[in-house]
């Protein structure tokens, strides 16, 4: 069984500890998507991230594994080895250019979300103006689709998810992203927005934030909570696990570079307090998601489906379906 953790953070900084990635793999995680960036990073940022990352994860072929398909993560699971590839939060590390989405997909970026909170001028941030999926967008989505790219709409407003989703012609995930109907946050997704990935064969994978699961010390059956209300919502298939971990070490400064303003990223009209951090699900929490899922009235087959097998099948597809990136 292949328990898939669909977004985690370290800290955006090349000599980054990967002592949680072992962490999470203790705890029985086979498969991590990690950030290299968002939308307030500069590309100098990223790429020293991707290739900080890229080569501690060279560093230890005992631990790690860089991969591009789901046999890779089965065959790393039968070699005790953790899989891993890289995600983006944002479209503005594209610098305007869909062909850059291919020369990400050959650095280990394998999903990509357009929008992060704010606007750019690719897509909506989901605490901004809503106006929709830029035609630049369109091109981006086809260039997404093309790389074998797992398209995401994390952090990205109704309107623009909305249009995202119709423009694509694979599957789109929420990689970390819970149902507003059961906690009112604007980073949170509708039903609307949940049965329209759905009907794209796509996943809603659940965010382990304190924010978005309502829940001051969130724990297994938060997640488990949310997790079902999207099966119930929209069917098994199409729920997922993505926690959203951010693992900070205090001896390493990643913020971004030049004139940050993180009440910008982070407004407080739409409810984040600087005084008042989030707090995450432990990564030993994924010990604790099967029998927490169990209580919510899953079968063991549908909850082997929520914890990995779904996005299994979505990254199966999608990645199966893009042109081979270079070695």
């Amino acid at each position: 069984m292949i328990h898939w953790d669909a977004h985690v953070c370290l800290p955006q900084h090349p000599q980054a500890d990967f002592a949680p990635i072992r962490q999470l793999h203790a705890a029985g995680v086979n498969y991590v998507s990690i950030n290299v960036g968002a939308d307030m990073n500069p590309l100098s940022q990223v790429m020293s991230v991707i290739a900080g990352y890229r080569a501690t994860i060279a560093a230890h072929p005992e631990h790690y594994v860089l991969v591009d398909s789901v046999d890779a993560i089965v065959g790393a699971a039968a070699a005790g080895r953790m899989a891993l590839s890289f995600d983006l939060e944002g479209a503005m590390p594209l610098l305007d250019q869909p062909h850059m989405v291919a020369l990400y997909a050959q650095l280990g970026v394998r999903q990509i979300h357009f929008a992060y909170n704010r606007n750019n001028s690719v897509a909506d941030g989901c605490h901004d103006e809503a106006r929709g999926l830029t035609a630049l967008g369109r091109n981006m989505v086809e260039a997404v689709n093309a790389a074998g790219m797992l398209m995401d709409c994390s952090h990205t407003g109704r309107r623009c998810s909305l249009d995202i989703m119709q423009a694509s012609a694979q599957p789109v995930i929420f990689s970390h992203a819970n149902p507003y109907a059961l906690v009112r946050h604007g980073r949170n997704v509708s039903d609307e927005q949940i049965l329209a990935c759905a009907a794209t064969g796509g996943v809603v994978c659940v965010s382990g934030l304190s924010w978005f699961l309502g829940s001051a010390q969130p724990d297994a059956d938060d997640v488990a909570r949310h997790a079902a209300y999207i099966a119930d919502l929209a069917g098994i298939e199409h729920a997922g696990i993505g926690l959203d971990i951010c693992f900070q070490q205090k001896e390493l400064d990643d913020t971004p570079p030049g004139d940050f303003d993180p009440s910008h990223w982070w407004p407080a009209a739409a409810g984040y307090d600087a005084a008042s951090p989030p707090t995450f699900t432990p990564p030993s929490v994924w010990r604790e998601l099967n029998a927490a899922l169990r209580r919510t009235g899953m079968s063991a087959a549908e909850v082997e489906l929520v914890l990995g097998r779904n996005m299994m099948r979505v990254a199966q597809r999608v990645w199966g379906a893009g042109r081979a990136p270079a070695p």
